[in-house]
């Protein structure tokens, strides 16, 4: 897994990236990965090319570059998958990327309050803080934002909706308990 912390997050250099679509329910997502690992999934239909103006250059389509993380998104989806072993190239801010690894460690089917995530950082009256570096997250549904939700149990905040957020969590709780999925 690759983190690379900046004082201030960049988008763009040299590394080609590559695009490929994952489509779950009616959802579809756009997945880009670099030579290092996965880089983002836009969880709201973002162009090939619309994201390589936000990352500066263009997108190379490629089936074969995003494979792995396409498999492991896709396993998980369908409640095959509880880990993801895919290398991430996850890029931030120092405070960002202490946040997402603090994700990282959120168990498959459990939940945190921003206020836990607050804490588990060192910087327990930053709660505001850490809802925004996890609004930041480039890899939801693998760095699991969808886990996280308010102090009073809340559904609150997620980039591809609450209802999307609701749905991640209910398949985590029915592949616990050995449902299919």
């Amino acid at each position: 897994m690759s983190f690379t912390s900046e004082k201030k997050p960049t988008m763009i250099d040299d590394s080609p990236l590559y695009g490929s679509l994952i489509r779950w329910e009616e959802w579809s997502f756009t997945l880009l990965t670099s030579d290092l690992g996965a880089r983002l999934i836009d969880l709201h239909e973002a162009s090939l090319a619309e994201l390589g103006r936000r990352f500066g250059g263009g997108i190379i389509p490629s089936e074969a570059k995003t494979a792995l993380v396409r498999k492991e998104v896709e396993e998980y989806l369908a409640g095959r998958r509880k880990y993801f072993s895919c290398p991430l190239d996850l890029r931030g801010t120092t405070f960002q990327t202490s946040v997402w690894r603090e994700l990282l460690s959120i168990p498959y089917g459990e939940t945190r309050s921003y206020s836990e995530i607050a804490v588990a950082v060192d910087r327990p009256s930053a709660a505001r803080a850490v809802g925004a570096a996890i609004g930041e997250n480039p890899l939801p549904l693998v760095v699991p934002c969808h886990r996280v939700i308010g102090k009073d149990g809340a559904l609150v905040g997620f980039g591809g909706g609450l209802r999307m957020k609701e749905r991640l969590l209910s398949l985590e709780k029915r592949v616990l308990r050995g449902k299919r999925c």
